[in-house]
């Protein structure tokens, strides 16, 4: 296998998530289980196999990869990908995969689909995303992923088989829906990206940006290039009710020793243990 490009691994519970995510550098996701990845900042040889992708924002460090990984997928003789994303970005990003097309002389076939907040997407039987606005410097979108099952009503567990049978013959729905939030990503937004969509903060894991922690840092002004501090983390701190908090998307302003050096300062419990930096 070649690797070509970081990735870090992590299993939670029945998801594993894998990927990197540096401001101003590159960022993308993976999650095997549920087959789909977010932003394409960069696309590592082992992330090919996935083809259903979700796409936060056009800033480059999200999207440059999309016709890399295109072609690899092409040249390997796969399908198509899907790739979800901001309806904005979709037109632009048509117009630079025709401009490679010439500048390759091969083929990029993809499927790009627009997507807007409130949104859903089916994935699969068990599976659905859901898109939601985020606060950037340009269009983005928020993702979350919500695990369904259908459960008997409460009124007919006391049922035989063959009366839930009946009833369902003669039309009558039985059971209902449940979904339960299991992955949230926020992808570059500033505060309001998490305080618009208050289920992100109760998805089993929530992937969340912390592009700065330094004190000095002014939060109005990264608030308005649509970014979080970590004291927007800490004012949060009573609202998350997530399993796994990662905090990712830092600045290369900092070294990864100075950042854990900063937050482990300010946060000493990590959330109760519940938050990792992604560094």
């Amino acid at each position: 296998m070649i690797n070509n490009l970081p990735v870090k691994t992590l299993k939670h519970g029945d998801v594993t998530i894998e990927g990197y995510s540096r401001a101003a550098v590159q960022t993308y996701w993976r999650f095997p289980e549920l087959k789909l990845g977010f932003d394409l900042g960069a696309q590592p040889w082992s992330f090919m196999g996935t083809e259903t992708w979700f796409v936060s924002h056009g800033h480059l460090d999200h999207i440059v990869a999309l016709p890399v990984y295109v072609a690899r997928r092409r040249m390997m003789k796969m399908t198509p990908p899907v790739i979800y994303m901001p309806a904005e970005t979709i037109e632009p990003m048509q117009r630079i995969l025709r401009m490679y097309t010439k500048l390759d002389r091969g083929r990029l076939p993809c499927e790009l689909r627009p997507i807007a907040a409130g949104d859903e997407i089916e994935l699969s039987r068990e599976h659905i995303v859901t898109a939601v606005a985020t606060r950037h410097t340009v269009p983005s979108l928020g993702f979350i992923v919500w695990d369904r099952r259908r459960k008997l009503k409460p009124e007919y567990q006391e049922l035989s088989g063959e009366q839930i049978r009946d009833l369902r013959l003669a039309g009558t729905e039985v059971s209902a829906e449940l979904r339960r939030p299991i992955l949230a990503y926020v992808g570059d937004s500033a505060p309001g990206g998490l305080d618009d969509n208050p289920v992100m903060y109760e998805a089993k894991v929530l992937i969340c940006e912390l592009t700065f922690v330094a004190p000095d840092h002014r939060r109005d002004k990264i608030h308005k290039f649509g970014h979080m501090h970590l004291d927007d983390i800490i004012e949060r701190r009573d609202r998350f009710q997530n399993e796994l908090v990662i905090a990712a998307h830092l600045s290369t302003r900092y070294h990864a020793k100075t950042v854990r050096t900063i937050v482990e300062r300010a946060l000493p419990d990590m959330l109760d243990g519940r938050m990792q930096l992604w560094l």
